[in-house]
């Protein structure tokens, strides 16, 4: 993919997104990300994208689950993906962490890193976590000792055997603790948790691997009202720090953490701008809100 590809995909979205938000940012990296110099090690989002599907197809026994998808990413946003059941939401997060290989296409993670050649754990090593919408956390084990699992550390045998958790470590669990309302319950087992506090600890442990970019699969799926509304507090508190990219049904949880939500139906993308802009959208409508 080359610059230019990249530069015509922000130019495509930044025209929807002034449109649909008036001139307000959602994005407390986009406007630096266009200028800075990328340092080594980081992921280059010098072009203004974090993320970027260029023409992406995969079918599956003939039938066509992705067809021709096109969607790009600001560094720190908060998309919200919706559509009909079988729309191709899941299968676009399988080709995004490299459990789906497409047929055609082009997907970067910033400028410069073809995800089509790394496998699903490098993909994750390189800064993309994934919440699927049942949480998976290990539930013999306290809060705190979860979370201690889930640090960017070696894994093998021996290191594993003498780890031991420095200040800077227990700093940064300290405050994911904090922001995933769990610091009251350090010491719980997981397993004793409510649905919406598992949520968020699964949420927490995928920030201690410090991704640069979330996906994240009907995370209020089941959840109260009340977890509900902490909930799009601590993806808000999130915006901005990380890229985000959120998958639901509930309308009033997007409503409340959107600026700009894209709608996929049979496999590309139907429509885009904010929720009262695809609500009012008579395609929108028809295939997927009713009326």
């Amino acid at each position: 993919m080359t610059p230019d590809l990249l530069e015509e995909g922000a130019k495509r979205l930044e025209k929807v997104r002034q449109a649909a938000t008036e001139g307000k940012t959602e994005s407390g990296g986009r406007a630096a990300g266009f200028s800075r110099v990328a340092q080594a090690g980081e992921v280059d989002v010098t072009h203004g994208r974090i993320l970027y599907l260029e023409e992406v197809s995969v079918s599956f026994d003939g039938f066509k689950a992705i067809n021709k998808l096109s969607l790009d990413i600001a560094p720190g946003e908060l998309r919200c993906i919706i559509g009909p059941n079988g729309a191709g939401k899941t299968t676009m997060m399988d080709i995004i962490t490299g459990k789906t290989r497409p047929d055609a296409g082009t997907v970067f993670f910033g400028s410069t890193i073809d995800l089509l050649r790394y496998t699903e754990p490098e993909i994750a090593q390189l800064g993309i976590g994934r919440k699927f919408q049942k949480p998976t956390v290990f539930e013999q084990l306290t809060v705190f000792e979860n979370l201690e699992l889930a640090l960017k550390t070696d894994k093998g045998v021996k290191p594993s055997m003498f780890f031991k958790l420095d200040s800077s470590q227990g700093d940064r669990l300290g405050e994911v603790l904090h922001t995933i309302h769990l610091a009251d319950s350090v010491g719980r087992l997981a397993g004793n948790l409510s649905h919406g506090q598992k949520q968020w600890l699964e949420i927490g442990m995928l920030l201690m691997q410090d991704p640069k970019l979330l996906l994240l699969d009907e995370p209020v799926a089941g959840m109260t009202d009340e977890e509900t509304a902490r909930t799009a507090e601590l993806f808000l508190t999130l915006k901005g720090k990380h890229s985000l990219l959120v998958v639901e049904h509930d309308m009033s949880f997007i409503d409340t953490i959107s600026d700009i939500v894209t709608v996929l139906c049979d496999g590309s993308v139907l429509a885009q701008g904010t929720l009262d802009q695809v609500q009012a959208d008579e395609r929108v409508i028809e295939v997927y809100l009713g009326r």
